[in-house]
């Protein structure tokens, strides 16, 4: 549902397309751009759902968007600090992370959801077959979560543990690993390196788990592929909301409200290009600002607390 506060964001957007000069001006200086997209999935991966869109991008704008598929969260947020990158697929705490360490950047867009909500949740993943049915009973077992700039695998399921009374997941479990992606964490759970995985998961069919059971990237012992009744969801957080797009906050106001613009455009434009993004699990672009993630801000600021408890 979009309120007045982002209806006004979207007439902005169109006052500032207004002036053909306005976009003369920044093409003058922007004659190509880089856009980031953070590894939710293996490289390969990101680059074929990704690049469709990006060139969507290039034709809207008229001037070469070019994809850059990060090798960490980080890498997002210190492309955008030093002025390499100017477009960005944020996750919601990486955003936060940006935002509190000083990086100029300003959300303008998030993803509307099939039913048309714009958050997700963060779950603990087990599989089946496992005995395991709550996190009592993980104790001195492996915890996989996925980058430590992850908010469904890391900064979420810390505050969610802390409420159950676990503050230090390091002394719980027996070891706790980051998986670097969403798909590591879920492959590692499936292998048995690990009991017990945190992820992202809107519904059952859309999800990195969904993806990756359609790709046929799970497997059985036995070489079988996995199904979705071979998981089990043992905790499932409150909602999040979807992670930002977002902009360098130096460039040219036309040239921001161009990328906005063609991003809301993009399921009416290119269909293809946009479904290929979530497998069809996405309705459309939503409009937001930054202060749309300030309760995130404060998410990070809790789980930066309990970091700092463990080690005094």
């Amino acid at each position: 549902m979009i309120d007045r506060r982002h209806l006004l964001a979207g007439v902005a957007v169109l006052a500032v397309l207004a002036s053909p000069a306005a976009a003369q001006d920044w093409k003058a200086k922007y004659s190509e751009i880089n856009f980031a997209v953070v590894p939710a999935e293996n490289a390969s991966g990101v680059t074929e759902r990704w690049t469709p869109f990006a060139n969507y991008l290039s034709k809207e704008l008229g001037i070469k968007v070019n994809l850059r598929i990060a090798n960490d969260y980080a890498a997002v947020i210190e492309g955008q600090r030093s002025g390499n990158i100017q477009l960005a697929s944020y996750g919601s705490a990486s955003f936060a992370r940006a935002r509190l360490t000083g990086v100029n950047t300003d959300a303008f867009a998030n993803d509307i959801n099939a039913d048309g909500s714009t958050g997700y949740y963060s779950v603990l993943f087990v599989k089946a077959a496992s005995p395991y049915k709550n996190v009592d009973q993980l104790k001195g077992k492996n915890l996989g979560l996925v980058d430590p700039n992850s908010t469904s695998g890391n900064n979420v399921p810390r505050f969610e543990l802390d409420k159950m009374g676990i503050s230090d997941p390091d002394a719980y479990f027996g070891k706790v690993v980051f998986a670097g992606s969403h798909e590591n964490a879920l492959l590692a759970l499936s292998q048995g390196t690990v009991d017990v995985a945190a992820n992202q998961w809107t519904s059952d069919d859309d999800s990195t788990l969904a993806q990756m059971l359609t790709k046929g990237m799970l497997k059985n012992a036995d070489g079988s592929a996995m199904k979705r009744d071979d998981f089990r969801v043992i905790h499932k957080s409150a909602q999040i909301i979807n992670g930002p797009y977002a902009y360098s906050s130096d460039l040219p106001e036309a040239l921001k409200a161009a990328i906005a613009k063609a991003f809301f455009e993009a399921p009416a434009k290119d269909k293809a290009a946009f479904d290929r993004l979530s497998d069809g699990q996405k309705k459309g672009f939503h409009p937001a600002t930054t202060k749309d993630w300030d309760a995130t801000v404060e998410l990070i600021k809790f789980v930066d607390r309990l970091r700092k408890k463990k080690a005094s």
